[in-house]
């Protein structure tokens, strides 16, 4: 999918009206869903600019964002709102110590990765304060449309015309039914919670990025989502089966209380949601990062 991207000149332009200091420096540029750039503006401060096509969830994710920085959750902080650029909106914020991945083979690294979860949890907004918003598709399976995927988020194809891998969209179909009419309460949490997005500094948490990808869920589903993926970005992959059960049961301990049996299988439905969806859409890329095998175990536990 096209990321609107925009030269230093326009970016240049674009700080000095909403900044008020043109560049004077570009420290980096990245793009993925959106083009990430750090720039060092004239006035000597150090800031990313962030320029991604509009969605209607972004000022949710916006506000989510806001809020957190200012309970004191380790974020960067919001410079301005989002403002029109090179053909999409854009946004600023403070440019923080870059700090590092913590590795999660460290002995406590699924009780520190939870931890920092739960800490989110306890200090986001209530639901019902923010604005409702669809959540981004690799947790989205209570999508409106009678298809079984939702329309992917970094791919121009259509899942559902895609008929392999043969066996994933039965497993699919059974966690969306798993997970179909859920009442159990809504709280706002991180919905991309991988290990590259997530910065320590000296075994702390320096940073938690990608406030795009904000959502509001049932805290079992925001946790077993994070369960599914947490060691994403490093040497390990995607967790196996055991990394996943060690972060859920390091989840609980640290949000002080024991899911219910329905809440534990919220918890590997959703994290077996995201694998599924991962697969569906990078399968032809060479991704393996869900088998069978692995599948089947994961339904077993969401009690599908």
């Amino acid at each position: 999918m096209a990321v609107p991207t925009a030269d230093a000149a326009a970016i240049s332009d674009w700080c000095a009206e909403h900044l008020g200091s043109p560049l004077s420096e570009t420290l980096f540029v990245t793009s993925h869903l959106s083009q990430v750039v750090g720039v060092r503006l004239a006035d000597g401060r150090d800031v990313v600019v962030k320029v991604r096509a509009w969605r209607p969830e972004l000022g949710s994710c916006a506000d989510i964002h806001e809020s957190l920085w200012a309970a004191g959750f380790p974020c960067p902080r919001l410079l301005t709102g989002l403002n029109p650029l090179a053909g999409g909106f854009a946004s600023a914020e403070e440019l923080m110590d870059a700090g590092e991945i913590l590795a999660p083979s460290a002995d406590d690294a699924p009780a520190q990765y939870a931890a920092l979860l739960a800490d989110l949890v306890r200090l986001a907004p209530p639901a019902d304060t923010i604005e409702p918003f669809p959540p981004p598709p690799w947790v989205h399976w209570n999508h409106p449309s009678d298809d079984l995927w939702p329309p992917p988020d970094d791919v121009d194809t259509d899942l559902n015309a895609d008929a392999e891998p043969a066996w994933i969209d039965p497993v699919a179909r059974s966690v969306r039914a798993r997970l179909a009419g859920l009442t159990l309460p809504l709280v706002v949490g991180h919905a991309d919670w991988e290990a590259r997005n997530l910065r320590w500094r000296d075994g702390r948490p320096a940073a938690v990025h990608d406030w795009d990808s904000a959502a509001v869920l049932p805290e079992a589903a925001l946790a077993g989502h994070a369960a599914a993926v947490w060691t994403a970005g490093t040497e390990e992959g995607e967790p196996d089966i055991d990394r996943s059960a060690a972060f859920l049961d390091a989840y609980q301990r640290a949000a002080g209380r024991a899911f219910s049996t329905e809440e534990v299988e919220v918890s590997w439905a959703a994290g077996l949601w995201t694998r599924a969806f991962n697969l569906k859409k990078w399968h032809r890329d060479g991704y393996a990062g869900l088998s069978p095998a692995e599948a089947a175990e994961r339904l077993r536990r969401a009690g599908c």
